[in-house]
């Protein structure tokens, strides 16, 4: 089945908007076209072991056990339905379409029924029927050709994605919350995989990757894909958590129509119910919501991290209540498989405010300090901005990962991509960037390479850019056209961890009486000593790998001899100023050439009103 036939059977699948028009608004679309679709694609699946899967469960029902087992086991399927009836048998029956359709999906094994309960199904039911289209969607959906002999798993779940895609961009106001641009996830992934030869060659793999804030399951159906294209006998066992009822059931629904077992999606909130406490995985992935406070669940973090500490999930610390994503970072942090059983790499997107929020031993800055002091920080990769469909605001990928290949230990890598876009031709939400094939490409052969790199900016005379390179220290940058310029910025960069760390000191300056004696100590171990002004009280960031020592004798002692440094007050915080590595000075113009353009201005002026008054 070919790209396009993919295409005309999505086109398919979502004409049913055609019936709906009028009596639905464009954004509700989905929450009839896709369970329906989901219906129908199952509906085909079961077709040649309806008879015996029926015979079985009544065996069983009869006998007074569980027939799930026995159902699956005689079918080979992950699910079955109790009812002898189908979609074609439903619309046969014109008076009663309603109550056999209900009756139907309630004969589905429980994990499938579930999906249907998120998806709100009996109301949608309920509503078809009052506006009087159910019987017509019911005859239409019959006949989609969704059967496996026709369609395989994979090409299914790339027609249900397909229809996803088309609701989220549908219902526009919410798409960012559930749906992580695609060029996005490929980014990940292809740094979730770059440097896994194992996986991309080997005969027979099976591993696992998890996305805790799943959505409706983009970030695990891109990896899968990826992987199918690079080694078709490697397998991706998906595990997911979802909060949002619908995102729950469309990601769910996604993945049974892929084969995979539904039973490790879960609802539920990640943060307060996590839905696979004893699990660690291979890989993982994650968009958590950006800068989203977590107030309905502090009372459960905070005791979880204050009673389990570093047993628990939230061992280093806790980040302030208006933005929940480091907890996400830290839950995946106690999901990692253990080193010595295969490691665990895995990506997650998060704003800004991680990089370099909160001062030395507050909750942010302990999370930093346990990532890069354990050697868990692999690479950061600042992205455009205006790439996602909610927000505008500067974006990066973290890659974190507990098995950092021998010539990246000690070392983060920066990576600034924030260039790396192209105009979309039609905005969506606040998108309108997109990173391209290419794009993609250079960042992962960058990051997999783990190389320094610059990038050269080539201006013609006129100042338009006529070119881009990539340089390394190896290599001679492109040289410049006639009256033309050349820009290099650094693009890629490799620092050491504690680079990022400091010493935050406390300088005290000593309390004088009024002829100017220093007021000492009267009682105490520290009799005797020079009693500390509060007033002149100063803080000073001092980089972990400078001496305090020297640093107060260069920057302090100068210009106040009597300072001293109260080591009790001494904290050790991180912070990654990701743009300040990345800053690169441009001198102003000449005044000269300045003073000509404000004369020329000027001049022009003069003469418009002389013209005018004239």
């Amino acid at each position: 089945m070919s790209h396009a036939d993919q295409s005309e059977l999505s086109n398919l699948i979502w004409s049913l908007a055609e019936l709906l028009r009028g009596n639905y608004r464009q954004s509700e679309y989905g929450r009839v076209i896709l369970p329906f679709a989901v219906l129908r694609r199952l509906d085909c699946v079961l077709e040649p072991t309806r008879a015996v899967a029926i015979e079985e469960h009544n065996k069983r029902v009869a006998a007074g056990t569980n027939p799930e087992p026995y159902v699956l086991r005689k079918t080979g399927l992950t699910f079955y339905n109790a009812v002898d009836n189908d979609l074609a048998g439903i619309a046969g029956d014109q008076d009663n379409v309603a109550a056999h359709l209900l009756a139907y999906v309630d004969g589905f094994s429980p994990a499938v029924r579930d999906i249907f309960e998120k998806f709100e199904f009996a109301d949608q039911v309920d509503r078809l029927r009052k506006e009087d289209l159910l019987l017509e969607v019911v005859q239409q959906v019959a006949n989609f050709p969704l059967h496996p002999s026709k369609v395989t798993n994979m090409q299914m779940g790339l027609v249900f994605e397909e229809l996803i895609r088309r609701f989220a961009e549908a219902s526009n106001d919410t798409a960012g919350e559930h749906f992580t641009p695609r060029e996005v996830i490929r980014l990940m992934v292809h740094l979730l995989f770059t440097e896994d030869d194992d996986v991309l060659d080997g005969k027979q793999v099976v591993r696992t990757i998890y996305d805790p804030t799943a959505g409706t399951g983009g970030m695990l159906s891109v990896a899968d894909e990826y992987l199918a294209d690079h080694n078709p006998d490697a397998q991706l066992v998906m595990h997911g958590q979802e909060l949002n009822a619908l995102s729950y059931a469309i990601c769910k629904a996604d993945m049974l129509i892929k084969g995979q077992d539904v039973s490790k999606i879960v609802n539920g909130n990640t943060l307060s119910e996590d839905g696979h406490p004893t699990e660690r995985f291979d890989y993982m992935l994650s968009n958590p919501p950006f800068g989203v406070d977590w107030k309905k669940v502090q009372r459960v973090v905070a005791k979880e991290h204050k009673e389990q500490g570093y047993d628990g999930r939230f061992g280093p610390g806790l980040p302030r209540v208006s933005d929940g994503s480091l907890l996400f970072l830290m839950h995946l942090l106690s999901k990692m498989r253990l080193a010595q059983n295969g490691g665990c790499r895995f990506a997650i997107v998060l704003n800004g405010s991680p990089l370099f929020t909160g001062g030395a031993g507050g909750g942010e800055s302990e999370i930093r300090r346990y990532v890069l002091e354990n050697d868990l920080v692999e690479a950061i990769v600042g992205l455009p901005t205006d790439m996602f469909y909610n927000t505008g605001i500067s974006t990066y990928v973290w890659v974190l990962t507990n098995r950092k290949p021998e010539h990246r230990r000690g070392l983060v890598q920066l990576i600034d991509a924030s260039s790396f876009w192209v105009k979309m031709r039609k905005s969506l939400g606040a998108k309108r960037r997109q990173m391209s094939e290419d794009h993609i490409a250079t960042v992962a052969n960058l990051f997999g390479g783990c190389f320094e790199a610059r990038l050269a900016t080539v201006f013609d005379a006129e100042g338009r850019e006529v070119e881009r390179a990539v340089v390394t220290d190896d290599d001679t940058p492109p040289a410049a056209p006639e009256g033309g310029r050349v820009k290099l910025a650094p693009l890629s960069l490799l620092l050491r961890n504690e680079s990022f760390g400091y010493r935050q000191i406390t300088v005290e300056r000593p309390l004088r009486d009024a002829d100017g004696a220093v007021v000492t100590v009267q009682r105490g171990k520290r009799k005797g000593e020079p009693m500390p002004d509060p007033a002149l009280r100063d803080t000073e960031n001092v980089p972990l790998t400078e001496d305090v020592a020297a640093y107060m004798a260069r920057e302090v002692l100068p210009h106040a001899p009597d300072a001293w440094v109260d080591e009790d007050k001494t904290r050790v915080g991180y912070e990654i100023p990701f743009n300040r590595n990345f800053y690169v000075f441009e001198p102003p113009r000449p005044l000269e050439e300045i003073d000509a353009e404000l004369d020329a201005v000027t001049a022009n002026i003069r003469r418009m009103i002389e013209e005018l008054a004239s």
